[in-house]
């Protein structure tokens, strides 16, 4: 076997590899979501409500490869404890996917395709998270604030954590690409 037959042999594999790929990824594409949510009428939730100031959710489109993210904003002047931080940002997790789910649900099959990415960054209060959400729903994002329960570290009503997206990086970084990362 001579050193030419060798390196085709090696091309044919590449090319099959790179074909493969490509037809997995277009038939994923094309798939159902796997992920459905099935909420009777009593279980639905505060934030389920389709908010007033609400643009068209359903106008965000990502290209084939363009990557998407979720980004929650945590207040930091509220100095919440770790724990009481990640059960805000999970409240506000689901508020966004449950929303888009029914109101964009091709823009939440491309995002759980793409990996999910959730960035967590910092604020420094409420006024700045009603800017950053107002600016976000001008764009036609999803944004969803949390309002706290007051059963434990923060009163009543308090609004912890808003979570833009998901939506693509670049449409997402126009809201919030000026904050930390927390």
């Amino acid at each position: 076997m001579g050193s030419t037959s060798f390196a085709t042999h090696g091309v044919a594999l590449a090319v099959l590899a790179v074909a493969s790929v490509t037809v997995g990824y277009y038939l994923g594409t094309q798939a159902t979501p796997t992920t459905q949510i099935n909420v009777s009428a009593d279980e639905q939730f505060e934030e389920d409500v389709d908010e007033p100031s609400d643009g068209d959710l359903g106008l965000i489109k990502a290209g084939t490869l363009e990557p998407c993210k979720l980004v929650l904003i945590v207040r930091t002047d509220l100095k919440m404890a770790p724990g009481k931080t990640s059960a805000q940002c999970g409240h506000a997790t689901l508020a966004c996917y449950k929303t888009l789910v029914k109101r964009n649900p091709k823009l939440v099959q491309h995002w759980e395709r793409t990996g999910q990415a959730k960035i967590a960054l910092k604020a420094t209060s409420e006024k700045q998270l009603l800017e950053l959400e107002s600016l976000a729903k001008s764009l036609n994002l999803c944004a969803r604030s949390v309002h706290d329960g007051g059963l434990t570290q923060v009163e009543l009503g308090t609004r912890t954590v808003l979570a833009v997206g998901p939506a693509p990086v670049e449409l997402v970084n126009r809201v919030t690409g000026k904050l930390r990362l927390l």
